[in-house]
């Protein structure tokens, strides 16, 4: 008898360490750098620019998950689709992008799954940043009703990958009809309009108590370079809103003494605390 009481024991003592594993809601605002990949960049030329310009031609395609102690933001998906890895580990690619392991495994490894999290926002739409999108059709979705509206055109955009962000049709969706979003109510996690890139392109500041103010960029910038030499890529959806926003944003980091964290900025990025580290 005292071998079987051993036995079941076995599985009660696993499901203590993963219910202890799961993650509670912090003191205070953490930010999760998520490694969602890389982008393997052949052509610079979109962005007037030269190799010669650039420190790395690659981008990273990060996703951040913010931790507050009302609940969670998921920002931007990454490029690559959890459903396009197969069973026994391995990398993974969409198109030009590659990531080495699932979103919601990384999740995983800090305690939440897709269903954890409170609120979904996207920078944009396109296909980069959209690939996981599906999986948080359970959050509430902040959009801009621009960005929403060319999400589900008809024909789709062919920048973008429709069935990646398919389920949000029907997902509970808080349309963000002002420059600023306060999504928790204490200035802390604050999404701001920078259309020109998308229509309804956006970027996400926070207010961190041991890092400080940062705003994380979206495709507001792409290179630290197109920012240093001013440079606009030709294929923005209005290239005039696109210098209108990023006046404004710069103007924003002015004020606050924010950092700015450029998303595909492949050589900053790599030097950022990855999940499970967090800032905060």
């Amino acid at each position: 008898m005292r071998n079987h009481r051993i036995l079941f024991a076995i599985p009660a003592i696993a499901l203590l360490a993963t219910a202890q594993q799961h993650a509670q809601p912090p003191k205070s605002v953490r930010l999760y750098v998520i490694d969602c990949g890389t982008l393997d960049i052949q052509d610079i030329s979109p962005y007037q620019l030269k190799k010669e310009d650039v420190a790395s031609v690659k981008m990273s395609a990060p996703c951040f998950l913010v931790a507050h102690p009302k609940g969670t933001l998921m920002w931007d998906t990454g490029p690559v689709p959890d459903t396009n890895f197969k069973p026994g580990g391995g990398s993974a690619m969409m198109r030009y992008a590659t990531s080495t392991k699932p979103l919601a495994a990384r999740l995983a490894e800090i305690g939440y799954t897709p269903a954890d999290i409170k609120y979904l926002a996207l920078s944009h739409f396109h296909w980069d940043h959209v690939g996981n999108a599906n999986l948080f059709a359970s959050s509430t979705w902040l959009t801009p009703k621009a960005e929403r509206d060319i999400m589900f055109s008809d024909p789709p955009s062919p920048r973008t990958e429709p069935q990646n962000f398919s389920a949000l049709k029907n997902a509970k969706t808080v349309f963000l009809t002002k420059d600023e979003y306060d999504v928790f109510g204490d200035k802390t996690v604050v999404i701001r309009a920078a259309p020109g890139h998308s229509p309804g392109h956006q970027v996400l500041y926070l207010k961190l108590a041991k890092t400080g103010p940062v705003v994380i960029s979206g495709d507001l910038y792409h290179y630290p370079e197109e920012r240093k030499l001013n440079k606009v890529p030709t294929t923005e959806f209005n290239a005039a809103q696109t210098v209108t926003s990023r006046t404004a944003v710069e103007a924003y980091i002015k004020k606050t003494g924010s950092q700015l964290w450029i998303q595909h900025d492949y050589i900053a990025n790599s030097k950022l605390k990855k999940s499970p580290e967090f800032y905060e």
